[in-house]
């Protein structure tokens, strides 16, 4: 009985006269396979430079800095809008207080 030969082996066995059957299938698969992967290489480079070249940011950083005070300024307004109506609110507060204890001043008074 004859020994099988391991696929290193039978790797040695191949040298410049070896004949390999290929058939027109498999080289028109192989042919499209390379030609698929190159076509999609050189999209994906296109696409890649129109990236580098197409976004331009739609605010600048001068602009992004101006639009960040701008709001920090707003904020510091509206706080401080804030306190003058809790202001405003608290004295409203103690002249309905004073107002409702002298009613009931007079009103003991009357009676």
């Amino acid at each position: 009985m004859a020994k099988k030969k391991s696929a290193i082996d039978r790797f040695d066995e191949f040298s410049e006269g070896t004949v390999v059957g290929l058939s027109i299938k498999t080289l028109i698969a192989a042919g499209m396979t390379v030609a698929t992967v190159v076509s999609m290489y050189m999209t994906l480079q296109a696409d890649i430079q129109v990236a580098m070249e197409e976004p331009k940011p739609p605010v600048t950083k001068t602009e992004y800095e101006l639009q960040k005070e701008m709001m920090d300024n707003a904020i510091i307004e509206t706080k401080k809008d804030i306190s003058e109506i809790k202001k405003s609110i608290d004295k409203m507060e103690d002249r309905l207080f004073n107002q409702s204890r002298q009613r009931w001043a007079l009103h003991l008074i009357v009676l």
